[in-house]
């Protein structure tokens, strides 16, 4: 039987602002990214989503992204590779502070927005990234977008990776993600998004916005935790993946 990660970016609430339903998602999905503290999150947040994820059994990643909290994390940010590895390094501990006294283990590291997208093409970021999670932890796995330099930096340090797809974005014939800043990028139909979902899954492709048909590796499904729909896309992908016969299961 064909199983799959599904997992979503989650304690993006912080102070008096309050963003997604993280306690209803966390029923449907198998692995969390929790904020920590920059792009989104607090401490309390932290806390707070790291006891739910622990009640729920969900893996519990480190979110760590750009000190960016008017952008979201999702502008790209001119930083070093020493930038990334410490501002990386540091988030992540932030995280396992709670894990720790929670007496739940970390499982894994999945960098924020533009962080992200950027170590998908930046060997020297990626590698950086990879370096600061090997040295923390090197039994946790390192998830990034498939066929990226982050994938490639993560099997070089000897990390177990996780080639990530996403359910409502589009994709380039290089396999990187549409920017959000062009036309088309995101998927707003939720049938839509569950048919390249899929395709991913099944056949190991995807449509780029081009047509062209291009191969993509799919271990871990991401929907995003953010929107007024989370909920019921997540409730909706989730119900068609089993019927599918493919069964949710977190990368340990």
């Amino acid at each position: 039987m064909k199983t799959i990660d599904l997992n979503c970016d989650l304690g993006e609430s912080f102070g008096g602002y309050k963003i997604g339903n993280d306690k209803q998602v966390l029923l449907h999905i198998s692995s969390a990214n929790i904020a920590c503290g920059f792009h989104a999150g607090d401490p309390h947040v932290m806390n707070q989503t790291v006891q739910l994820a622990k009640k729920y059994g969900v893996a519990i990643g480190a979110h760590p992204g750009f000190q960016d909290l008017a952008g979201f994390g999702r502008r790209a940010i001119a930083v070093s590779p020493t930038d990334v590895y410490d501002l990386v390094l540091y988030q992540i501990g932030a995280l396992t502070a709670f894990t720790q006294v929670h007496d739940v283990k970390l499982s894994h590291v999945k960098p924020h927005g533009a962080l992200y997208n950027m170590a998908a093409v930046d060997s020297n970021l990626a590698e950086a990234i990879a370096r600061a999670t090997v040295n923390f932890d090197r039994s946790l796995a390192l998830y990034g977008l498939a066929g990226s330099k982050l994938i490639e930096a993560g099997e070089k340090y000897g990390l177990k990776t996780v080639s990530e797809v996403f359910a409502d974005r589009t994709y380039q014939p290089d396999g990187t993600l549409t920017p959000r800043n062009q036309p088309n990028a995101i998927i707003h139909d939720s049938n839509d998004a569950i048919r390249q979902v899929l395709q991913m899954v099944k056949e190991q492709t995807v449509q780029a916005i081009t047509g062209e048909v291009i191969p993509i590796k799919a271990e871990s499904i991401c929907v995003h935790g953010d929107n007024s729909h989370a909920l019921q896309f997540v409730q909706e992908l989730r119900h068609a993946l089993t019927k599918e016969g493919i069964t949710i299961k977190a990368i340990r």
